[in-house]
């Protein structure tokens, strides 16, 4: 099985297979459709036991990625106020439960459409963007977390106090990003520059920004297996379809409707 997603300026990727017993995500494994793929073995997990082979598929990427964010770079504490933007797709739908789970105040933005849906995982505050303000609506927040454009990335600025933290996993990367992944000097420039507004706006503001891109860690995996199988989590799968549907399934990602993750079932 592999899951779809689809990031603010970024190309469909098939983010995570699961075979067999495990659960995997790896940058490696990130650009192609196939029944097969080489991992590390510190890359994996077994897949949670309450979940079929469909669900499993949906679950690395956009988990791994809500871990990284919440967990580790944001340190969420319980009684913190986190806003989760675009709270109905693949990221958001984990990301406000895992944020739930951590004891934190969750709100989110989403469509008309979606507003059942993120109330039952657990948001607390639900903006409904094509009626209201998000900056306007919400203040004093702790951690922002942002997969959409430039514009809701630095009206975002607005609803963070200050020693806010402000991650984006829609861009721009930073420098940080850069020295951490070994990029030689002229990509650390490139990515200075890239980032340096939203950089420049956040210091002024007293908010940490960081670029965020998910890692594969089959130990933070295993942790979000303990968490779905004692039911803190739950996969939200759209659609499925074929693999020969293939086609059919990147054009429905495309329309940017789907409610958590499309898979593609290999067989």
């Amino acid at each position: 099985m592999m899951s779809l997603c689809r990031g603010a300026g970024q190309r469909q990727c098939p983010a995570i297979q699961t075979r067999r017993r495990g659960l995997c995500a790896s940058r490696q494994g990130i650009g192609t459709f196939a029944e097969y793929i080489a991992i590390d073995a510190a890359d994996i997990a077994l897949k949670p036991a309450n979940l079929s082979m469909e669900e499993a598929a949906s679950i690395p990427l956009v988990a791994l990625t809500a871990w990284q964010a919440l967990v580790e770079r944001a340190k969420l504490q319980k009684g913190q106020r986190v806003l989760i933007h675009a709270g109905s797709g693949g990221v958001g739908t984990i990301a406000i439960q895992l944020a739930k789970h951590l004891g934190a105040h969750v709100a989110t933005t989403v469509s008309t459409a979606s507003i059942d849906l993120v109330k039952s995982l657990g948001a607390d505050v639900v903006v409904d963007y094509k009626k209201d303000d998000f900056e306007k609506v919400l203040k004093g927040y702790d951690v922002v977390l942002n997969s959409l454009g430039k514009d809701t990335l630095e009206k975002s600025l607005a609803v963070l106090k200050p020693g806010g933290k402000l991650i984006s996993i829609s861009g721009p990367p930073d420098p940080d990003f850069a020295r951490e992944n070994g990029f030689g000097w002229l990509l650390q420039q490139v990515m200075r520059f890239l980032s340096l507004g939203i950089r420049r706006k956040s210091k002024r503001r007293g908010i940490g920004y960081s670029f965020l891109f998910m890692t594969a860690n089959g130990a933070q995996l295993g942790k979000i297996t303990s968490l779905i199988e004692a039911g803190a989590i739950r996969p939200v799968i759209d659609r499925a379809f074929p693999f020969d549907k293939t086609n059919e399934a990147l054009d429905y990602v495309e329309t940017g409707r789907a409610k958590g993750k499309v898979v593609i079932a290999v067989k």
